[in-house]
């Protein structure tokens, strides 16, 4: 059975955002709430060393402390501004030295917390201040008399080991977060760019494919039409190979869109002799193309397609020549050779030799004429 798709409204894609900032902020808040277990230990030591309104005001500490820890996640959401940590971070350490006189040495369990919020904040930055926390709970224990705390058990407190355990493994989790999110980063920006290439590559086809061919349809067109009361069955064979040219124009700007085109020196001088001969242009081109590597082939057929079709379309030469080397092609023809800025057809040519690691050198010539040449001798070096 068919499901019909039904357009989803701008309701429906707020609300599924909201459940999804909802969900994301109660996991975070589940994951900030897990270490208020060990809040236990500080809450039996209060019990242990405190009695009547000592002990009333040490569990209201401490319950105040564990509300500010768990509203650490809606007050430093992604966006906040961070000028809300010291205030912050100074209440929570204020809240850590009034639990001290209630709860004694298991106090220092709140150290935990202080070390986890400082190296999130400092980062690296944060070793003194981690090491001074576990200090603290080792020796003020020992130095304060009348907590009752020997040297031996001090050290055999596993607290000030938590501490350090604790912004070790925040420390590493941050990195590896820090790490996950420049990769995610760097992975968009690679996209990105491929994207970019492709649409400038699909854009830099196109115009060389359809400048060539749109230029002949459109000489052998007016062709047909001067032909056309004259010499009727010559108009039509011309008409005849506009239509060819067009389904052929169709064929190579799917095959650029889909990335497999056929782009051959032996093709392009085949189209551009063509071409030339029906815009009434001489054509001095070469009939064999052993002179070239192959594996430049293609390259050099999008220079001849480039430089035939601007001269059809710009120079209005009388002649135009071809010649052929091991490391490159030159075009030269007897026209204006106006100097004009580069279009988008030269500019997309030297992208392409400059990327094989050659050089275009466009010119006019003297006292008239229009040179363009393409040289790959340092290609592959």
């Amino acid at each position: 059975m068919e499901q019909s798709c039904q357009p989803v409204s701008p309701a429906e894609v707020q609300w599924s955002a909201t459940q999804g900032r909802w969900i994301g902020g109660w996991r975070r808040s589940l994951l900030v709430a897990t270490p208020l277990v060990y809040l236990i230990w500080v809450a039996g030591s209060v019990g242990q060393n405190s009695r009547g309104t000592g002990e009333v005001a040490g569990y209201a500490i401490l319950v105040a402390f564990a509300v500010c820890w768990l509203a650490a996640p809606f007050l430093f959401s992604p966006g906040t501004p961070l000028q809300r940590f010291w205030p912050y971070y100074a209440v929570l350490s204020a809240l850590f030295l009034a639990e001290l006189p209630f709860a004694r040495a298991a106090g220092f369990v709140l150290c935990i917390f202080l070390a986890v919020l400082t190296v999130g904040r400092l980062g690296i930055w944060s070793v003194p201040v981690v090491v001074a926390f576990a200090l603290a709970a080792l020796l003020v224990p020992v130095a304060i008399p009348f907590w009752h705390v020997s040297l031996q058990q001090s050290f055999d407190d596993i607290t000030p080991i938590g501490i350090l355990i604790a912004a070790l493994m925040v420390f590493v989790f941050l990195q590896v977060m820090r790490s996950n999110q420049a990769l995610a980063a760097a992975r968009a920006e690679v996209a990105r760019l491929a994207a970019e290439n492709e649409r400038m590559r699909i854009a830099r086809d196109l115009h060389d494919l359809l400048g060539h061919s749109l230029t002949t349809i459109t000489v052998k067109a007016g062709l047909a039409r001067r032909l056309g009361a004259a010499d009727p069955a010559r108009a039509v064979e011309q008409i005849t190979e506009v239509e060819e040219l067009s389904r052929q124009a169709l064929a190579e700007v799917r095959a650029a869109v889909s990335t497999y085109r056929d782009v051959t020196l032996v093709g392009e001088l085949a189209r551009g002799r063509e071409l030339l001969r029906a815009s009434g242009v001489a054509a001095d081109l070469p009939t064999a193309t052993d002179v070239v590597d192959p594996a430049r082939s293609e390259l050099l057929g999008w220079a001849v397609r480039e430089g035939l079709t601007n001269v059809v379309r710009h120079a209005h030469a009388s002649s135009c020549t071809v010649r052929l080397s091991p490391d490159g092609v030159e075009i030269t023809d007897d026209g204006v050779g106006v100097p004009a800025s580069p279009g988008n057809g030269l500019r997309g040519l030297r992208e392409r030799v400059t990327a094989a690691g050659g050089s275009v050198d466009a010119g006019p010539l003297e006292p008239s004429g229009w040179r363009l040449a393409v040289s790959l001798a340092d290609a592959g070096r």
